[in-house]
């Protein structure tokens, strides 16, 4: 395996009324690797890096939701109080949720933070707080979670708990036993702090009524580590929707709470750039070996859905695998795998140090930089996101094989 960076190297340059097709143009060039088709230039690495991941920009969160029939469903976006952000990782740094799509078995997962990390750096440790073990049924402050609720036509079907099986509600919160979920599945982890009473500028925000509401994982410097399997399906189920494309992501934990799958972009605030972060993710059929990471924010790019991907990819195996993603406070975001993996309560970044680089050593260094832009949403006007500062410098593509 190799090492990869995709740097964001960011230039802000005053260009108020910048061309909308020359912001165009330097979204496809920055995010080529979101496309559903086979990328030529992508290959296989161990270690993903995004860097200078964070800028100064805003998100709406839901101010009220109306649910009261089906036919009348209508959400209403805060757009005269945006979340303004700026800094390291943001809008990141936020409390997210971590989400798993199958066919998935989760065996272990672990949150940890750190008062500061700098990738590469060897002194320092992080501290872990949250844990979940399947073997021996370890628990904490973990809640596990899915869209089981209740469906409503433009929110789309509510958080609720699932039952040990990751599929079935449940009346309580359960702990997931040891089980693959199959294609299309989908769970979500959520620490066991409850949220208060829902309510703009409350501890949570608004959040829809009756579902079991929970804080999500929080801090700038942080890491997520998961242990799993992702089988192939060999089932002859091709109808079902993402087959045979698992993933692991990570959300603002506003999103699920309101709406994961709305049919109203109002009723939550990702299209409005809350941030999304996808870990490991198979994006298609065609590449069903291949995990890319990507984010979904307003970083360098107005098109949301496409986001920046990396451009490698991570392979995806038949054995267990071990990794995940640490955000540095250095604006680094850096996604692994790797055998030596541990998920002690305290962690050293002398050991964080070495795993990583005994991946990096199995094959040579390659580099890739790419160019960027750092985006303004319009605070104008909440249904129409667009870039007030667009201009991006290409700095060039530099292959170290």
């Amino acid at each position: 395996m190799k090492f990869f960076v995709f740097s964001l190297l960011l230039s802000l340059v005053c260009a108020d009324n910048a061309p909308q097709q020359q912001n165009n143009q330097q979204t496809t060039t920055a995010a080529s690797s979101s496309s559903s088709s086979s990328q030529e230039y992508s290959s296989e690495y161990g270690v993903l890096q995004f860097q200078n991941v964070g800028f100064e920009g805003h998100y709406y969160n839901v101010k009220k939701i109306d649910s009261s029939s089906n036919e009348s469903c209508t959400c209403e976006l805060n757009t005269g109080k945006p979340v303004d952000f700026s800094g390291a990782i943001t809008p990141l740094d936020g409390e997210l949720s971590v989400h798993i799509r199958g066919p998935v078995n989760l065996q272990k997962f672990g949150y940890w933070v750190a008062d500061s990390y700098t990738a590469g750096e060897t002194n320092g440790s992080w501290s872990r707080l949250a844990y979940y073990d399947s073997e021996d049924q370890t628990a904490e402050n973990v809640t596990f979670l899915s869209n089981v609720g209740e469906n409503i036509t433009c929110l789309g079907k509510a958080l609720d708990y699932i039952d040990s099986d990751g599929v079935s509600q449940a009346t309580e919160s359960t702990v997931l036993s040891n089980v693959t979920i199959q294609s299309g599945d989908e769970f979500v982890i959520m620490s066991n702090v409850s949220c208060g009473k829902s309510g703009f500028g409350k501890d949570c925000g608004v959040y829809r009524d009756g579902i079991p509401a929970f804080h999500g994982y929080y801090g700038t410097t942080k890491m997520f580590l998961f242990q799993f399997l992702a089988p192939q399906d060999d089932s002859d189920n091709k109808d079902v929707e993402n087959y045979n494309m698992p993933a692991i992501w990570l959300l603002n934990a506003h999103i699920p709470r309101t709406a994961q799958y709305a049919t109203n972009s109002n009723c939550s605030a990702w299209a409005s750039g809350g941030g999304e972060f996808d870990i490991f993710e198979i994006l298609n059929t065609t590449e069903s070996t291949h995990f890319y990471s990507t984010i979904h924010d307003f970083q360098g790019t107005d098109d949301i859905y496409t986001g920046l991907a990396n451009e490698g990819y991570i392979e995806r195996v038949d054995s267990v695998m071990m990794g995940g993603v640490i955000f540095g406070s250095d604006g680094t975001a850096t996604v692994f795998m790797s055998n030596e993996t541990t998920f002690d309560e305290t962690i050293n970044n002398s050991d964080l140090s070495s795993w990583i680089s005994t991946v990096e050593s199995k094959e040579d260094e390659h580099i890739m930089s790419l160019s960027s832009v750092t985006s303004e949403s319009s605070k104008s006007d909440g249904s129409t996101l667009r870039n007030s500062w667009l201009t991006a410098f290409l700095l060039g593509v530099m292959c170290i094989l």
